[in-house]
């Protein structure tokens, strides 16, 4: 029989989804970059208690940001070892297909913006007020470019 969690890897690796959410017969899935998709859901308010997911990115700002939302596991094809750290202090299952010390930014020149963001952050909620904090710096250093 198949679990939560291998459902949510099996529509990550089918779906072409940057992430994915199983919780018996409901899933979640999202297109975005980055943390967008688990903002927009917590934003929307969703009900994601208990869901099992699979992320292709798992760094810590995504592990704080699935611990708020009360995912009970969750597998990353790549996945940062502050991320991993994260998700074992709040009781969450964590897989990974690559373990990395750090997530780096799209053109790998340093750090994720998003883990630079929740670098100091120490509680879920903390961690998203840090991330829209930053979300609202980076698209106004943009618009001003």
């Amino acid at each position: 029989m198949k679990t939560d969690l291998d459902n949510a890897r099996l529509t990550l690796e089918r779906g072409g989804y940057t992430c994915a959410l199983c919780r018996g017969e409901e899933t979640f899935t999202g297109t975005g970059h980055g943390v967008r998709p688990l903002m927009d859901w917590i934003r929307q308010g969703a009900d994601l208690r208990g869901c099992s997911a699979a992320d292709r990115v798992v760094g810590r700002a995504a592990a704080f940001l699935y611990a708020r939302m009360k995912v009970k596991a969750v597998h990353g094809v790549l996945m940062s070892e502050g991320g991993r750290q994260v998700l074992e202090a709040y009781d969450i299952q964590a897989s990974w297909d690559t373990l990395v010390p750090e997530i780096r930014n799209r053109t790998d020149t340093g750090p994720c913006p998003m883990e630079q963001a929740v670098q100091t952050a120490r509680t879920p909620e903390e961690a998203y007020q840090f991330i829209g904090a930053a979300i609202i710096r980076m698209r106004s250093e943009k618009a001003t470019d």
